[in-house]
C-alpha cells in the first residue's frame, strides 16, 4: 500500500513523450549514488530522518517522504507512477492482493446505511464482499443487469452512494458502456469504480471516459508470469487521499519485492498483450462454429453482443475468451482433464495458457440460479490465452475436444 510521494519519483522529461509504451519503460525512480541502470529493491520496513523536527513534519504531512514501508516505499511508489501515467488516473495506492484492491476500494469510502449499485456480473470474490461481509456493517447492495441498464434508474436508492462493474466481466466477457454508466453515475452523485483487470491499463483506461476509481488485480496480467499478489487503487486524488488514510491503517501493504517485480512487468505489458490478445482472436476464430463448442465468447468476435462497443472502448479484445462446451458439467471436466499443455489452475494473465472451470471454483459460492443469471453454465470454461505460439494452443484444444466427446 502506498499514496504517492512525489520526492521519491523522478519527474523526468520521458513525460513529454505520450506513448503507453515509452512511458512504461522510461518512468522510473532515480538513480542512488551507486548509478544504477535498474530500479534497485529497497527491501526496508522503515526510513531514517535527519532530524526530530524532520520525522515531526513528516508524520503530520507538512512535508513528503518516505516513513515506513506500510505507508510507503520507493518501488511502491514506482510502481504506481507508472500505472497512474498508464490509467490517466491522479494518484493511486497498491495493496497486497486484488481483493484487499477490490475491498479497500469500497470500505474506505462507504459508512453505515450506504448502499451499492452493482453490476451483477461480477468474480466471485467481490459478490462474497457484497453478499455476506459488507451487510455486517450495515452496508447493502443491489444488483443490476448489464444487458439491461436503461433500467438501473429505478435501482438508485436515496442512500446509494456508490456504483461498481467490471468490463469486460468476469467470466461472462460482458461489456459496459464507460461512457454511458459515468454520465449516470454523476447524474446520481455516485462514485463509479471500475475494475479494469482483464482490459489491462493498456487496453482500456476507465478514468478516460469518465471512471472515479480504477481497480486492478495487478497478479493476472500486469505482473504476466504467475509470481507474485498485487492489488493496485487508482483515481481522483480527493478519492484516493481517503483510501490510502483506510489503507494505511489497516495494512495490506504490498512488499517491496512485489512492487518492483510488477513495476517491472509494466515495461513489457504492452508487447505481451499485443500477443495475447491476437492469439485469442484467432483461438475464437477458430472455434467459433465448431459443432462441439455452443457457445464462444470473445469481445472482439463480431457474434459478441457488444462487439461494437468493445471496439469502441477497448484497444483490443483481451486475453480471455470462454467456450460452452456441448454435454454440460461432465463434458466440461472431461475436456479439462484432457488437456496436455494448457494449466488447470485458478489464476489468468499468466505466460502460460490457462483453464478454469468458473461454476465449480472461482463463482462456486453463487447459487446456480445467481451463475446462470450470468451466464456462467455448467458447460462453461475459461480460457486465458498465454504466449505460447497460437498453433499448439488450438491443437491442445482440439485434441481434448475430441477426446471429451461422448
Amino acid at each position: 500500500m502506498v499514496y504517492i510521494h512525489v520526492s521519491t519519483i523522478r519527474k523526468i522529461s520521458f513525460m513529454d513523450y505520450k506513448n503507453f509504451e515509452t512511458q512504461a519503460v522510461r518512468i522510473a525512480a532515480s538513480s542512488s549514488n551507486q548509478r544504477e541502470h535498474s530500479a534497485p529493491i529497497y527491501l526496508s520496513s522503515s526510513f531514517v530522518f535527519d532530524s526530530a523536527e524532520q520525522a515531526r513534519q513528516m508524520f503530520a504531512d507538512e512535508i513528503e517522504g518516505n516513513i515506513y514501508s506500510r505507508y510507503a516505499n520507493p518501488n511502491t511508489s514506482d510502481l504506481i507512477e507508472k500505472v497512474c501515467a498508464a490509467e490517466g488516473t491522479e494518484s493511486g495506492v497498491t495493496t497486497a492482493s486484488g481483493m484487499a484492491a477490490m475491498f479497500g476500494s469500497m470500505a474506505s469510502l462507504l459508512r453505515q446505511g450506504d448502499h451499492i449499485l452493482a453490476s451483477r456480473s461480477l468474480f466471485g470474490s467481490t459478490h462474497q464482499l457484497l453478499t455476506r461481509i459488507f451487510p455486517k456493517w450495515g452496508i447493502s447492495h443491489t444488483y443490476g443487469d448489464i444487458s439491461d441498464i436503461g433500467q438501473w434508474e429505478q435501482l438508485v436508492q436515496p442512500n446509494t452512494k456508490m456504483l461498481f462493474i467490471e468490463t469486460p466481466s468476469n467470466p461472462g466477457l460482458e461489456i459496459i458502456d464507460l461512457e454511458y454508466i459515468a454520465k449516470f453515475a454523476n447524474a446520481h452523485n455516485l462514485v463509479l469504480v471500475v475494475d479494469n483487470c482483464f482490459a489491462t491499463p493498456y487496453l482500456q483506461q476507465p478514468a478516460k471516459w469518465g471512471a472515479h476509481i480504477v481497480t486492478h488485480s495487478a497478479t493476472k496480467f500486469i505482473d504476466g508470469q504467475g509470481r507474485v499478489l498485487g492489488g493496485l487503487i487508482l483515481g481522483k486524488k480527493e478519492l484516493i487521499d481517503e483510501v490510502q488514510f483506510f489503507m494505511r491503517h489497516t495494512g495490506p501493504s504490498l512488499s517491496p519485492f512485489n512492487a518492483w517485480i510488477l513495476a517491472k512487468s509494466m515495461e513489457t505489458l504492452a508487447v505481451r498483450m499485443d500477443r495475447h490478445c491476437e492469439s485469442a482472436l484467432k483461438i475464437a476464430q477458430y472455434f467459433e462454429g465448431n459443432k462441439e463448442v455452443e457457445v464462444v465468447k470473445y469481445p472482439f468476435l463480431a457474434s459478441h453482443p457488444q462487439f461494437d462497443l468493445a471496439k469502441k472502448q477497448m484497444k483490443h479484445g483481451g486475453g480471455i475468451i470462454t467456450l460452452t462446451l456441448k454435454g454440460g458439467l461432465p463434458r466440461a471436466k472431461n475436456f479439462i482433464d484432457q488437456l496436455q499443455m494448457i494449466s488447470v489452475t485458478a489464476n489468468l494473465g499468466d505466460t502460460r495458457s490457462i483453464v478454469t472451470h468458473p461454476a465449480s471454483t472461482t463463482h462456486s459460492k453463487l447459487t446456480q440460479e445467481e451463475r446462470e443469471k450470468v451466464g456462467i453454465l455448467n458447460g462453461l470454461v475459461r480460457l486465458s490465452v498465454g504466449l505460447e505460439h497460437v498453433d499448439d494452443i488450438i491443437l491442445d484444444i482440439e485434441r481434448a475436444l475430441e477426446k471429451s466427446k461422448n
